[in-house]
């Protein structure tokens, strides 16, 4: 069989790995920006689709399909995300003649719509929170919001990935709250329904996957805890979920393998709940019909392949085990590496991976290799370190081990933010929920001043005895030493902060483990979880650290990072307020709003709906008002 992979990144990866495993043949598409991306190179053939645009590379149906047909393909696999919820391709697949891996496209229309959704989990037996979707009227939604009680979720009933979902906690910012959710979820799914619901105070968000066949069976592969969220996107996953009651663990397992037997689902998917921290008691929220981003921890405690399984089922083979086969051993844990700034309310960044290690004893999932851009066109996420132990307790020292040990150059990752997280006492014990990262202060900056105190440490020890052309130096475990170094060292950070390092600064205990990597004059260390590159500057070089937004006029909106501009709320002469959102912008498939930071009169207006703008790039400009 010759698979082709509408997809890209560490799941093409993934799945051309199992399928190479199987024997199959494996063709790639790619977008232009992912021309030299790992995944076009390790596929058994690769052919170009389109243009950045995601309506004319991975979203385009026409362009895959054509990509299939050119390649003499004879199935296709969707990954997750692009097309792989969309009941439509999948028709258009089998109606071409090929094998579509993935449930039948009833099942994923079905459940591509949250409101078809509940009807289905109602009629399964399966409980639902009270919530309301018979009108798209927003009268009548306000009104439904009043019956429920303060405060309600607003979600989009397609699509998922967290977005087009909004708290609002009263009836004041209701209309606000409903507009923003409902052009997030046109922009994201083409399709602007909302479901109104309660919201659940102290909600864990707990899944169960799911496995099915062509001849009626399924079975269930036990829960996974996915609590760890910002923007309702996860960001630390694990299995099983910990701290469940047995009847509650129990009901969610019964519950998904129902809710799958009554659609006669046959392939891979996840039955996602919320679960009551309180109570114990669960609802159902949404099946995702497809691979889940999380899968690897299922497939590390129960040993079984994903997608070989999705293969095997979609080529007609019975499942090769019954739930009684069903064993869970050990716990494992997976966190998201993304290219974003936890210490900037998580904004995604962009820039050239200039340095990889990955520590031993992890499974690396990853989109990128050393050399590897990221760009704003695509998610954030580049790759997916899970850990396993013999417990759970294990997998936690595993995985401050595995964080300590990764190094991400060039590119501000969300590394260090895990290693924090992984020390909090509400992880720790089981008990978070998807609120915590409302409710606790994460911290807001990078120590980069210990860094670079560390990294000219690494330097002055290390840095004599290689030259500018010769390969990295690898120093894991380095321990550092209280020596003085001979004159002040200049460093400057990738984000291109300068710190001097004086002749004293080092005379004391640094860091008892450091890991590092040293080429010519530059120097990677992970401290705290967090990958810092500096270059050592030379006495002629000048010093002068690149601009970022903070050092933007205070009068100016400026875009913090590449992105398009979407919406344009304001034109010359307008009076703004402090947090007056001015112009939103998208970036790596999130929408996201910039404020006015006080009060002023619009001067320019920059940029107009559709440009790309640059980080940095000023976007509108203001006379401020002091009075």
């Amino acid at each position: 069989m010759r698979i082709l992979i509408a997809n890209r990144g560490e799941i093409a990866r993934r799945i051309i790995r199992t399928a190479h495993r199987l024997g199959h043949e494996t063709v790639a598409v790619f977008a232009a920006p992912d021309r030299d991306a790992p995944f076009v190179s390790e596929a058994s053939m690769a052919l170009a689709i389109g243009p950045a645009e995601l309506a004319g590379s991975y979203l385009s149906m026409e362009r895959i399909l054509d990509a299939a047909a050119r390649t003499s393909a004879t199935a296709i696999h969707p990954g997750y995300g692009f097309l792989s919820e969309n009941a439509s391709f999948a028709r258009s697949v089998v109606d071409a003649g090929l094998i579509w891996i993935g449930p039948h496209a009833d099942a994923v229309q079905r459940m591509g719509s949250k409101i078809e959704g509940r009807r289905l989990a109602v009629a399964a037996g399966v409980p639902i929170i009270a919530g309301f979707d018979g009108s798209q009227d927003p009268v009548d939604l306000a009104a439904a919001a009043e019956r429920i009680g303060f405060p309600v979720l607003v979600k989009a009933a397609a699509g998922g990935g967290g977005k087009g979902i909004r708290i609002v906690r009263d009836a004041g910012a209701f209309a606000a709250a409903l507009g923003e959710a409902m052009s997030e979820a046109d922009r994201s799914f083409g399709d602007r329904a909302m479901i109104v619901e309660r919201y659940i105070q102290r909600p864990r968000h707990v899944e169960v996957q799911v496995v099915g066949d062509r001849h009626g069976n399924v079975i269930h592969l036990g829960t996974r805890e996915c609590s760890v969220q910002r923007r309702y996107q996860k960001l630390l996953e694990e299995a099983p979920a910990p701290n469940l009651p047995d009847a509650t663990r129990n009901g969610l397992c019964v519950a998904a393998a129902e809710l799958a037997r009554t659609m006669h689902y046959d392939s891979a998917g996840t039955v996602e709940f919320i679960v009551d921290d309180k109570t114990g008691d669960y609802f159902f929220l949404e099946m995702n019909t497809r691979l889940q981003v999380e899968h690897p921890v299922t497939e590390l405690v129960t040993g079984l392949d994903l997608v070989e399984m999705m293969i095997r089922s979609a080529m007609g083979e019975p499942l090769q085990l019954s739930q009684e086969d069903v064993t869970l051993r050990g716990h494992a844990i997976e966190v998201r590496i993304n290219a974003e700034d936890p210490a900037a309310d998580f904004m995604p960044q962009t820039g050239t991976i200039t340095q990889l290690v990955v520590p031993p004893d992890v499974r690396w999932e990853s989109g990128v290799i050393e050399g590897s851009v990221v760009s704003p066109h695509y998610d954030a996420m580049l790759a997916k370190l899970i850990v396993f132990g013999v417990d759970r307790p294990a997998a936690l020292t595993n995985l401050r081990r595995a964080l300590d040990g990764l190094l991400v150059g060039g590119v501000v990752t969300n590394s260090g933010f895990h290693r924090w997280l992984v020390d909090q006492d509400p992880l720790v014990a089981g008990r978070i929920t998807t609120r915590f990262l409302d409710e606790t202060v994460v911290p807001t900056a990078l120590d980069v001043a210990a860094a670079a105190t560390v990294a000219a440490e690494c330097w002055r020890v290390h840095a004599r005895s290689v030259t500018d052309t010769g390969p990295w130096t690898a120093l894991p475990d380095f321990s550092t030493t209280p020596h003085r170094l001979r004159r002040p060292t200049h460093l400057r950070h990738h984000s291109g902060e300068v710190i001097s390092i004086d002749a004293a600064a080092t005379g004391g205990a640094l860091r008892s483990s450091v890991v590092s990597l040293v080429r010519g004059r530059s120097v990677a260390v992970n401290v705290d979880g967090y990958s810092h590159t500096f270059r050592v500057l030379d006495r002629t070089e000048a010093w002068t650290p690149t601009a970022d937004a903070r050092d933007a006029r205070a009068g100016s909106i400026v875009s913090p990072f590449p992105s398009l501009v979407t919406e344009v709320r304001v034109a010359v002469g307008d009076e703004v307020h402090a947090g007056d959102v001015v112009v939103v912008i998208e970036a790596m498939k999130m929408l996201h709003s910039l404020p006015a930071a006080g009060r002023g009169t619009v001067t320019a207006v920059r940029v107009a709906v559709g440009d790309q703008v640059q980080t940095n790039q000023v976007l509108v400009t203001f006379e401020e008002h002091t009075a």
